[in-house]
């Protein structure tokens, strides 16, 4: 597995050319790919990270890391997925920097997902728990909600995000509209933001799986 996220980390090292501000994603692919960052900052000026633990780990390998308010828009954003089905829409979070994530992907010209083929699911409801970042104050009120929605929420105890939140992993939601629900989600009360990206697709996903090249899906322009 580890030899497959190299493998996709390093064909979306080869799309960072003249690249102003790159947006630089949290989670174990993501590390494959900062360490190869080190070796071609010619290629972009600074970095965006979407957590604490990536802005670490880019200032460990020398790259220059800037706050999101003082880029403005990103030219490219990199990050991996916990799932993704063959429209396009991910499940993010397991790492806990959903929104910071999402904010990053939404501010971004080009986002690029890269991942290993295991991610890869038919339909979004077979795959994993979609995390649901919360207020502290508001987490079973919003756990309350969310089961009303059908879904079967978890509080991942000890455990606060970057912007000082708690987060549900839920599982059991009905997604055979994964946009409705995520509209759904995010209109609760106390819901920070929610692990789905059903909106805000990338325009390309690298996967790595058995095969030696790594595969490039494109989404279709609309």
């Amino acid at each position: 597995m580890e030899a497959d996220k190299r493998r996709a980390a390093e064909a979306a090292l080869a799309l960072v050319r003249d690249v102003r501000f790159l947006g630089v994603g949290t989670g174990s692919t993501v590390r494959h790919f900062i360490e190869g960052l080190a070796g071609i900052q010619p290629h972009f000026e600074a970095a965006v990270a979407s957590s604490e633990q990536t802005a670490a780990l880019l200032r460990q390998a020398g790259i220059r890391v800037l706050d999101l308010n003082e880029t403005g828009d990103v030219d490219l954003y990199v990050d991996g997925a916990d799932a993704f089905d063959p429209h396009f829409r991910l499940i993010k979070g397991h790492g806990g920097a959903l929104t910071r994530e999402k904010i990053l992907a939404t501010a971004s010209r080009r986002f690029v997902v890269m991942v290993d083929a295991r991610k890869r699911f038919d339909c979004l409801v077979d795959s994993v728990a979609v995390p649901v970042e919360v207020l502290p104050f508001a987490r079973s009120f919003t756990a309350r909600k969310i089961v009303h929605l059908g879904g079967a929420p978890a509080w991942r105890e000890h455990y606060l995000t970057d912007n000082g939140n708690q987060i549900l992993d839920v599982l059991h939601l009905p997604l055979s509209d994964p946009a409705s629900m995520e509209i759904q989600l995010k209109s609760i009360p106390g819901v920070v933001e929610v692990g789905l990206f059903a909106h805000r697709l990338p325009e390309l996903i690298l996967v790595a799986g058995e095969s030696p090249t790594v595969e490039r899906l494109e989404r279709p322009a609309l």
